[in-house]
């Protein structure tokens, strides 16, 4: 009897349903929150000293660099969001189907980068 089972697994080739995607893009972007935690504390408490401090952060924050990090932190603060609401509701035994865990997935695929995107509109 031959052993099919593959030798050497290479992980780039391996398709993830679509909820673990979202599951691990859940992890990463808790992760960039929490990174950039130090970094948006910092700038409120730089810019809460004086007026002249204030209209620093704000036109340092008004660079086409920092306005995309700016949404590129609203899109892992929306997709933590909308991703912890499907954890919870999973918890409460709703939505536990498999088509209704795919949808949900794809929900919150398709609505952090929406939310990202009309801030950007806004922010711009």
């Amino acid at each position: 009897m031959t052993d099919r089972r593959p030798r050497f697994l290479d992980l780039r080739s391996i398709r993830l349903p679509v909820t673990a995607v979202t599951s691990i893009l859940h992890r990463l972007a808790g992760l960039a929150l929490l990174l950039g935690l130090p970094l948006a504390m910092g700038l409120l408490e730089y810019s809460l000293r004086t007026p002249e401090h204030f209209d620093a952060v704000r036109q340092g924050l008004s660079s086409p660099a920092a306005k995309l990090l700016l949404i590129a932190g609203c899109w892992a603060l929306s997709h933590h969001l909308l991703a912890g609401l499907r954890h919870l509701a999973l918890d409460m035994h709703l939505g536990e189907a498999r088509a209704a865990g795919r949808c949900t997935a794809w929900l919150v695929l398709a609505g952090g980068p929406l939310l990202a995107l009309l801030f950007g509109i806004w922010l711009w």
